[in-house]
């Protein structure tokens, strides 16, 4: 949407430039503000942090798996990587594929790559990009390349 109107803003404007319309340059400044307001928002919902502890508790109370999944990351940064397992099952029993990559991570540098694959296999196929390069051929995962996903 906000590309949408940032190309008809151009358009608008181009237009009104070559006829030399002060309506169309008018509409256009309209438009060019509208997609201006489209990109922050889009920007403000796409954020990845919490105002606070206590917002990121409530939204993890609330079952939200970003919430969950930032906790996580605070857990295991403390050392507490039962709690940041606890954490990271909840957000994945609500099918966060950046808490399954997280997970895969986690069980990595605890018991090796080996153990991690059901992790990163269920990341890659929930669509987690980066977990999907592990499975191509000649990767991590994929050496051989009798393991694809």
């Amino acid at each position: 949407m906000t590309f949408l109107l940032f190309l008809v803003a151009a358009g608008l404007s181009i237009a009104g430039l070559v006829t030399d319309s002060g309506t169309l340059l008018n509409i256009s400044w309209v438009i060019w503000a509208l997609g201006l307001l489209s990109a922050l928002l889009r920007w403000r919902r796409q954020r990845h942090t919490f105002a606070s502890p206590e917002a990121a508790q409530a939204a993890a109370d609330a079952g939200n798996p970003r919430a969950l999944r930032a906790l996580a990351s605070v857990a295991k940064v403390k050392g507490d990587i039962d709690r940041a397992e606890q954490l990271l099952h909840a957000a994945i029993a609500k099918g966060d594929r950046e808490s399954m990559w997280d997970m895969g991570r986690l069980v990595e540098e605890r018991d090796g790559l080996a153990a991690s694959e059901p992790w990163f296999r269920m990341a890659a196929e929930h669509g987690h990009l980066v977990a999907k390069r592990f499975f191509r051929k000649g990767s991590a995962l994929n050496l051989d390349g009798t393991n694809p996903l």
